[in-house]
């Protein structure tokens, strides 16, 4: 079996900040980690056409911060942001806290690995040929200024008797660089056959690198000063 790390994962306290950002004492913090889990549940289902690759939730003492990325903005925020007074109400009586509504347009939705997840799910689901969504998926993500991209579909392909795994990558992917930005996203695209599993990896590029100096250029790399010696 393959010994496989959640790309995120690996980088979050890192590189990747952390999508929910607060702090409960042991008893409070399962029911703070299931509110978290329903909001994104419920953005995902409610607005899976608003196109969201992540949801940030930040708390307080009096309220509950939820940033949306979206790639289509218009459809959350709808006719003068009257949608979005609407699902900000809503959250609240989902949750029982004052919530604070806030949503983010995302710059290259091409390249981001959750989007293009979904993309190939629908695409399956309405009885799409797995290996042209796959194509498809690699040339526009490459096309769009990714490094890198990698796709893997798992299940009864193409309605096939037995389950099996079909890969496809193009350009570099390295995993375990962090300072590599890998971007992941699965989704499961309900058929007749059977659930089939979309696991997309994005390379979109490298940190910026704010060293300690060690990179600058020899005339302005900072010198040690020279030890004085006692007698």
């Amino acid at each position: 079996m393959g010994q496989k790390v959640n790309p995120i994962g690996f980088r979050t306290g890192i590189t990747e900040p952390w999508k929910s950002r607060w702090y409960a004492s042991k008893k409070d913090f399962r029911e703070l980690l299931l509110e978290d889990v329903k909001v994104r549940r419920y953005l995902k289902t409610k607005h899976r056409a608003a196109a969201i690759p992540k949801v940030e939730i930040e708390r307080t003492r009096d309220e509950v911060k939820v940033i949306v990325h979206s790639a289509r903005p218009g459809v959350i925020l709808g006719r003068k942001g009257q949608e979005a007074d609407r699902l900000q109400e809503e959250l609240q009586e989902l949750l029982g806290r004052r919530v604070n509504l806030k949503v983010e347009e995302v710059s290259r939705p091409e390249i981001q690995a959750q989007l293009i997840a979904e993309d190939i799910c629908d695409q399956l689901t309405k009885r799409a040929a797995f290996r042209r969504s796959l194509k498809r998926a690699l040339d526009t993500t490459m096309d769009a200024g990714a490094k890198g991209v990698k796709i893997q579909l798992s299940g009864r392909l193409g309605g096939a008797e037995m389950s099996r795994c079909e890969k496809a990558s193009a350009g570099s992917v390295p995993l375990s660089t962090i300072r590599a930005k890998i971007d992941y996203g699965f989704c499961e695209a309900p058929t007749a056959q059977g659930h089939i599993g979309v696991q997309v990896w994005v390379n979109q590029g490298m940190y910026e690198e704010t060293g300690d100096g060690a990179d600058a250029q020899e005339g302005q790399a900072p010198k040690k000063p020279k030890r004085s010696y006692k007698r």
